[in-house]
C-alpha cells in the first residue's frame, strides 16, 4: 500500500489496519487448519502407557513359586501321615497324588491335562503381547502360575514325563482336595469372568454392549 504524502499519525494508523489484517487472516488459516483435519481424520489415539508384561510375569513368579515350596514342604513332612486338622475335620492338610486335573477331575486324561496346560501357558504368552490392563496382568498371571505349577509336577513327578501326578494338599470337607496351583486357576478365572462383565479387554480398552 503507497502512503507517500500521509502525516505519521496516518501512517501509524495504516501500520496497524495492516497488522490487524494480517492478525485475522491468521487466525483464519488456523481455523481452516483445524477444520480440516477434523475432516481428515480423528487426532491421534492418547498413549496407553506400558505393557502389564511386568505384572503378569511377577503374579506368575509369585503363584508358581508358593505352589512349588508348599508342595516341597507338604510332600517332604506330611505324605504317608495321618491328615492334619486345620480347622477340625472341616478342613484338614492330607496328600494326595492326583493324576487328573484339577480338583480331581478326569484321571485318566494326564497326557490331555498336560496338553491343555502347554496350550493355556501360549495362548497367555501371546495375549501379553497387547496386555496394556493391570487387572487383566493380574488375572492372566494367576492363570499362568496356576498352570506352570501343576505342569511341574506332571513333568517331573513320577510315574513319567507328561504322566505325573499333581500333588493335591487341601482337604475340605465334603470337597475335592486340591493346592494352591487350583486355587491361582479359579481365581484368575473368576477375575476374568468380572473383567469380561466389565466390559474390559487385555488392551485396556472399555466397550459397552
Amino acid at each position: 500500500m503507497d502512503r507517500t504524502g500521509e502525516g505519521p499519525d496516518d501512517r501509524a494508523a495504516g501500520v496497524a489496519e495492516d497488522d490487524e489484517q494480517q492478525g485475522d487472516e491468521h487466525q483464519g488459516d488456523e481455523h481452516q487448519g483445524g477444520e480440516q483435519q477434523g475432516e481428515g481424520g480423528q487426532s491421534p489415539a492418547p498413549a496407553r502407557g506400558r505393557r502389564r508384561i511386568p505384572v503378569l510375569v511377577a503374579v506368575a513368579a509369585l503363584a508358581l513359586v508358593l505352589d512349588l515350596v508348599s508342595k516341597l514342604v507338604v510332600v517332604a513332612e506330611l505324605e504317608n501321615h495321618a491328615p492334619i486338622e486345620v480347622f477340625g475335620s472341616w478342613l484338614q492338610l492330607n496328600v494326595i497324588r492326583n493324576p487328573g486335573a484339577a480338583f480331581g477331575m478326569g484321571e485318566a486324561l494326564t497326557i490331555v491335562l498336560t496338553a491343555i496346560a502347554v496350550a493355556v501357558v501360549v495362548v497367555i504368552a501371546r495375549i501379553a503381547r497387547k496386555l496394556y490392563s493391570t487387572p487383566w496382568a493380574i488375572a492372566l498371571g494367576l492363570l499362568l502360575g496356576g498352570a506352570c505349577g501343576n505342569l511341574t509336577d506332571r513333568i517331573f513327578r513320577a510315574p513319567g514325563v507328561f504322566q505325573g501326578a499333581v500333588v493335591d494338599f487341601i482337604a475340605p470337607k465334603h470337597f475335592a482336595v486340591f493346592n494352591l496351583a487350583d486355587s491361582a486357576i479359579v481365581c484368575g478365572g473368576v477375575l476374568i469372568v468380572l473383567l469380561s462383565f466389565r466390559g474390559l479387554d487385555p488392551d485396556g480398552t472399555v466397550h459397552r454392549d
